[in-house]
Protein backbone atom coordinates (compact mmCIF):
# COMPACT_ATOMS: atom_id res chain seq x y z
CA UNK A 1 0.00 0.00 0.00
CA UNK A 2 1.51 3.36 -0.83
CA UNK A 3 2.01 6.14 1.40
CA UNK A 4 -1.67 8.14 1.04
CA UNK A 5 -3.51 5.45 -0.09
CA UNK A 6 -6.54 4.32 2.19
CA UNK A 7 -6.11 1.61 4.70
CA UNK A 8 -8.75 -1.36 4.89
CA UNK A 9 -10.68 0.66 7.40
CA UNK A 10 -10.61 3.39 5.99
CA UNK A 11 -11.83 1.79 2.98
CA UNK A 12 -14.82 -0.31 4.65
CA UNK A 13 -16.21 2.85 5.93
CA UNK A 14 -16.37 4.96 2.85
CA UNK A 15 -17.04 2.19 0.23
CA UNK A 16 -20.93 1.98 1.22
CA UNK A 17 -21.21 5.57 0.75
CA UNK A 18 -20.19 5.62 -2.61
CA UNK A 19 -22.82 5.90 -5.75
CA UNK A 20 -24.23 2.45 -6.89
CA UNK A 21 -23.77 1.62 -10.93
CA UNK A 22 -26.28 -1.28 -11.32
CA UNK A 23 -25.65 -1.35 -14.71
CA UNK A 24 -23.79 -0.31 -18.13
CA UNK A 25 -20.19 -0.41 -18.22
CA UNK A 26 -18.45 -1.33 -15.14
CA UNK A 27 -16.83 1.73 -13.22
CA UNK A 28 -13.15 1.59 -13.01
CA UNK A 29 -12.25 0.33 -9.66
CA UNK A 30 -13.61 2.82 -6.99
CA UNK A 31 -10.53 2.81 -4.44
CA UNK A 32 -7.71 2.92 -7.08
CA UNK A 33 -9.29 5.83 -8.21
CA UNK A 34 -9.91 8.03 -4.50
CA UNK A 35 -6.28 6.79 -3.71
CA UNK A 36 -5.40 8.49 -6.82
CA UNK A 37 -7.63 11.47 -5.64
CA UNK A 38 -6.16 11.65 -2.25
CA UNK A 39 -2.19 11.29 -3.50
CA UNK A 40 -2.88 14.76 -5.39
CA UNK A 41 -4.50 16.30 -2.63
CA UNK A 42 -1.75 15.11 -0.38
CA UNK A 43 1.03 15.80 -2.20
CA UNK A 44 -0.05 18.83 -4.44
CA UNK A 45 1.00 17.60 -7.77
CA UNK A 46 -0.61 18.62 -10.96
CA UNK A 47 -3.04 16.02 -12.05
CA UNK A 48 -0.87 15.01 -14.83
CA UNK A 49 1.75 14.03 -12.74
CA UNK A 50 -0.32 10.95 -11.04
CA UNK A 51 1.97 7.84 -10.62
CA UNK A 52 0.90 5.41 -13.16
CA UNK A 53 -0.11 3.00 -10.31
CA UNK A 54 -3.47 5.09 -9.77
CA UNK A 55 -4.33 4.55 -13.81
CA UNK A 56 -4.84 7.00 -16.37
CA UNK A 57 -4.95 10.73 -14.57
CA UNK A 58 -8.02 12.03 -16.80
CA UNK A 59 -9.68 8.92 -15.31
CA UNK A 60 -9.05 9.73 -11.49
CA UNK A 61 -9.59 13.58 -12.39
CA UNK A 62 -12.83 13.06 -14.57
CA UNK A 63 -14.16 11.00 -11.59
CA UNK A 64 -13.13 14.01 -9.07
CA UNK A 65 -14.48 16.81 -11.31
CA UNK A 66 -17.81 14.82 -12.02
CA UNK A 67 -18.67 13.28 -8.56
CA UNK A 68 -18.17 16.99 -7.48
CA UNK A 69 -20.33 18.59 -9.97
CA UNK A 70 -22.87 15.44 -8.40
CA UNK A 71 -22.56 16.64 -5.05
CA UNK A 72 -21.29 13.35 -4.36
CA UNK A 73 -18.23 14.77 -1.83
CA UNK A 74 -20.60 16.87 0.08
CA UNK A 75 -22.82 13.70 0.96
CA UNK A 76 -20.04 11.26 2.03
CA UNK A 77 -18.27 14.36 4.34
CA UNK A 78 -22.28 14.79 5.71
CA UNK A 79 -22.39 11.19 6.28
CA UNK A 80 -18.90 10.72 8.61
CA UNK A 81 -19.79 13.94 10.45
CA UNK A 82 -23.60 13.27 11.57
CA UNK A 83 -22.02 10.74 13.77
CA UNK A 84 -20.63 13.50 15.89
CA UNK A 85 -22.55 14.33 19.29
CA UNK A 86 -22.29 17.41 18.54
CA UNK A 87 -22.27 19.48 22.13
CA UNK A 88 -19.93 22.23 21.44
CA UNK A 89 -19.45 24.37 17.82
CA UNK A 90 -16.01 26.29 17.61
CA UNK A 91 -15.67 28.39 14.73
CA UNK A 92 -12.58 29.85 12.70
CA UNK A 93 -11.54 30.49 9.10
CA UNK A 94 -7.97 30.26 7.10
CA UNK A 95 -6.89 32.56 4.64
CA UNK A 96 -5.85 30.07 1.52
CA UNK A 97 -3.57 31.50 -1.25
CA UNK A 98 -4.85 31.12 -4.81
CA UNK A 99 -2.59 30.13 -7.23
CA UNK A 100 -2.37 32.24 -10.15
CA UNK A 101 -4.20 28.88 -12.57
CA UNK A 102 -7.02 29.11 -10.26
CA UNK A 103 -7.43 32.96 -10.96
CA UNK A 104 -8.24 32.54 -14.95
CA UNK A 105 -11.98 31.28 -14.06
CA UNK A 106 -14.60 31.86 -16.78
CA UNK A 107 -16.57 34.79 -15.66
CA UNK A 108 -20.54 34.29 -13.96
CA UNK A 109 -21.22 32.33 -10.74
CA UNK A 110 -18.62 33.69 -7.61
CA UNK A 111 -15.37 31.22 -7.51
CA UNK A 112 -15.07 32.75 -3.70
CA UNK A 113 -11.58 34.45 -4.79
CA UNK A 114 -11.05 37.79 -3.65
CA UNK A 115 -8.49 40.27 -2.75
CA UNK A 116 -6.86 40.31 1.02
CA UNK A 117 -3.67 41.51 2.37
CA UNK A 118 -1.33 38.54 0.87
CA UNK A 119 -3.51 39.17 -2.94
CA UNK A 120 -5.80 36.83 -4.58
CA UNK A 121 -7.06 34.24 -1.90
CA UNK A 122 -9.90 32.06 -0.57
CA UNK A 123 -11.32 32.25 2.80
CA UNK A 124 -12.45 28.74 4.65
CA UNK A 125 -15.08 28.66 7.09
CA UNK A 126 -15.49 26.08 9.17
CA UNK A 127 -17.51 25.05 12.27
CA UNK A 128 -16.35 21.96 14.02
CA UNK A 129 -16.91 19.93 17.44
CA UNK A 130 -15.54 19.45 20.49
CA UNK A 131 -12.91 16.82 18.99
CA UNK A 132 -11.49 19.06 16.69
CA UNK A 133 -13.29 17.44 13.74
CA UNK A 134 -15.43 19.14 10.68
CA UNK A 135 -19.79 19.60 11.04
CA UNK A 136 -19.64 22.04 8.44
CA UNK A 137 -17.34 24.07 6.12
CA UNK A 138 -18.20 26.91 3.26
CA UNK A 139 -16.02 29.00 1.14
CA UNK A 140 -15.80 33.01 1.07
CA UNK A 141 -13.39 35.23 -0.92
CA UNK A 142 -10.67 36.36 0.53
CA UNK A 143 -11.62 39.77 2.45
CA UNK A 144 -14.81 38.74 3.21
CA UNK A 145 -16.25 39.51 6.58
CA UNK A 146 -16.33 36.87 9.05
CA UNK A 147 -19.31 37.01 10.56
CA UNK A 148 -21.06 37.03 7.40
CA UNK A 149 -20.61 33.55 7.12
CA UNK A 150 -21.89 32.29 10.21
CA UNK A 151 -25.91 31.97 9.75
CA UNK A 152 -24.25 29.34 6.71
CA UNK A 153 -22.32 27.29 9.27
CA UNK A 154 -24.80 26.52 11.71
CA UNK A 155 -27.95 26.46 9.40
CA UNK A 156 -29.87 22.83 9.49
CA UNK A 157 -27.17 21.83 12.27
CA UNK A 158 -28.50 20.53 16.05
CA UNK A 159 -28.10 23.61 17.99
CA UNK A 160 -25.29 23.23 20.46
CA UNK A 161 -25.42 24.34 23.70
CA UNK A 162 -22.15 26.07 23.47
CA UNK A 163 -20.46 27.93 20.28
CA UNK A 164 -16.97 29.44 20.36
CA UNK A 165 -15.28 31.86 18.66
CA UNK A 166 -12.62 34.69 18.61
CA UNK A 167 -13.09 38.80 18.35
CA UNK A 168 -13.27 38.04 14.83
CA UNK A 169 -16.95 37.28 14.82
CA UNK A 170 -18.23 39.42 17.98
CA UNK A 171 -22.06 41.15 16.19
CA UNK A 172 -24.76 40.96 18.47
CA UNK A 173 -26.77 39.70 15.20
CA UNK A 174 -24.71 36.77 15.76
CA UNK A 175 -24.97 36.50 19.73
CA UNK A 176 -28.73 36.97 18.85
CA UNK A 177 -28.73 34.28 16.31
CA UNK A 178 -26.91 31.77 18.26
CA UNK A 179 -29.50 32.27 21.08
CA UNK A 180 -32.81 32.26 18.90
CA UNK A 181 -31.02 28.71 18.15
CA UNK A 182 -31.16 27.43 22.08
CA UNK A 183 -27.45 27.92 22.41
CA UNK A 184 -24.92 30.55 24.05
CA UNK A 185 -22.02 32.52 21.74
CA UNK A 186 -18.88 32.76 23.69
CA UNK A 187 -17.23 35.38 21.47
CA UNK A 188 -15.37 38.03 22.97
CA UNK A 189 -16.13 42.02 22.84
CA UNK A 190 -13.69 43.98 20.85
CA UNK A 191 -11.47 45.89 22.56
CA UNK A 192 -12.98 49.11 21.77
CA UNK A 193 -16.07 48.41 23.05
CA UNK A 194 -17.64 50.37 26.04
CA UNK A 195 -19.50 47.36 27.84
CA UNK A 196 -17.38 43.95 27.52
CA UNK A 197 -19.18 40.92 27.41
CA UNK A 198 -17.48 38.13 30.09
CA UNK A 199 -16.08 34.71 28.25
CA UNK A 200 -15.53 31.33 30.82
CA UNK A 201 -11.84 31.09 29.94
CA UNK A 202 -11.94 27.56 30.11
CA UNK A 203 -14.33 26.97 27.51
CA UNK A 204 -12.63 29.89 25.79
CA UNK A 205 -9.38 27.92 25.18
CA UNK A 206 -10.95 25.17 23.90
CA UNK A 207 -10.88 27.11 20.44
CA UNK A 208 -7.35 25.72 19.90
CA UNK A 209 -9.05 22.60 18.24
CA UNK A 210 -10.47 24.86 15.24
CA UNK A 211 -7.04 26.01 14.91
CA UNK A 212 -5.62 22.08 15.35
CA UNK A 213 -8.04 21.37 12.47
CA UNK A 214 -6.80 24.06 9.90
CA UNK A 215 -3.12 22.59 10.65
CA UNK A 216 -3.94 19.36 9.93
CA UNK A 217 -6.16 20.66 6.90
CA UNK A 218 -2.94 22.08 5.37
CA UNK A 219 -0.81 19.00 5.28
CA UNK A 220 -3.13 18.37 2.00
CA UNK A 221 -1.14 20.86 -0.22
CA UNK A 222 -3.60 20.77 -2.79
CA UNK A 223 -5.99 22.57 0.41
CA UNK A 224 -2.54 24.88 1.63
CA UNK A 225 -2.96 26.83 -2.20
CA UNK A 226 -5.46 26.70 -3.83
CA UNK A 227 -5.08 25.63 -7.64
CA UNK A 228 -9.11 24.72 -8.79
CA UNK A 229 -10.57 27.72 -10.41
CA UNK A 230 -13.94 26.84 -9.66
CA UNK A 231 -15.37 26.87 -5.67
CA UNK A 232 -17.64 24.10 -6.30
CA UNK A 233 -14.16 21.94 -6.74
CA UNK A 234 -11.63 23.69 -4.47
CA UNK A 235 -14.42 22.72 -1.79
CA UNK A 236 -14.54 19.48 -2.91
CA UNK A 237 -11.02 19.25 -2.36
CA UNK A 238 -11.46 20.57 1.01
CA UNK A 239 -14.72 18.64 2.21
CA UNK A 240 -12.28 15.27 0.91
CA UNK A 241 -9.42 15.99 3.23
CA UNK A 242 -11.78 16.86 5.99
CA UNK A 243 -13.67 13.30 5.45
CA UNK A 244 -10.08 12.00 5.20
CA UNK A 245 -9.80 13.38 9.48
CA UNK A 246 -13.31 11.60 10.07
CA UNK A 247 -12.02 8.09 8.39
CA UNK A 248 -9.00 8.42 10.53
CA UNK A 249 -10.50 9.43 13.82
CA UNK A 250 -13.26 6.39 12.94
CA UNK A 251 -10.20 4.17 12.44
CA UNK A 252 -8.71 4.95 15.64
CA UNK A 253 -11.57 4.37 17.53
CA UNK A 254 -12.14 1.04 15.97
Amino acid sequence: MARYDLSETEWRLIQPLLPNKPRGVARVDDRRVINGIFYILRTGSPWRDLPGRYGPHTTVYNRFNRWAKAGVWVRVFEALSAASPGSMHLIDSSIIRAHQHAAGGKRGPDHAIGRSRGGLSTKINALVDQDGLPLRITLSAGQASDKAAVEELIYGLKPAKALVADRGYDAQAVIDLVRSRGGCAHIPTQKDRKVQRSVDPAIYRQRNVVERYFCKLKHFRRVATRFDKLARNFLAAVLLASTRLWLRAYESTT
